[in-house]
């Protein structure tokens, strides 16, 4: 009996139409133009290289890495010139502090004019006549007399 309500079943859905998706229809032929012709059994006729480029290239390849070279050497002046004035105003400021110093040298004292030596006479006689350049180990000697007169 179940066999007969089955055919009773799908009776009705026997007298539906068929609805086709419109995915499943063919593609239309590709129709290729008249004036299309296969390529040759060789391409190597269609590689030519222009040569008359050649020397325009080469010298504005050249031209551009004088360019290049020109502006690369110009920053690294300009960089070095900038880093040597702020080493040199760093040393200024650190002469100011302790005249005679230099980092890349042993400390020197160097004697600065005040105003009791300037009054005082100069060895030649004259107040104004340049002192003569000491040597350091002679203003060492000086110093350490100085210290040992006062002891």
């Amino acid at each position: 009996m179940a066999h007969a309500d089955s055919k009773s079943q799908y009776s009705a859905a026997a007298h539906v139409p068929l609805i086709k998706s419109p995915s499943l229809r063919l593609p239309r032929l590709v129709e290729l133009p008249p004036d299309v012709h296969p390529l040759p059994e060789s391409v190597t006729p269609y590689f030519v290289y222009p040569f008359t480029l050649e020397p325009h290239i080469a010298m504005l390849e050249s031209t551009r890495r004088k360019s290049i070279a020109a502006h690369a050497a110009r920053r690294e002046a300009y960089l070095r010139a900038r880093d040597d004035e702020k080493e040199r105003r760093k040393r200024e400021a650190l002469r100011c502090i302790a005249p005679g110093f230099d980092p890349m040298a042993p400390l020197v004292p160097m004697r600065t004019v005040s105003s009791q030596s300037s009054g005082a006479a100069a060895p030649d006689g004259g107040p104004h006549a340049p002192s003569k350049q000491r040597d350091i180990m002679d203003d060492l000697v000086d110093s350490l007399a100085a210290m040992e007169s006062e002891n």
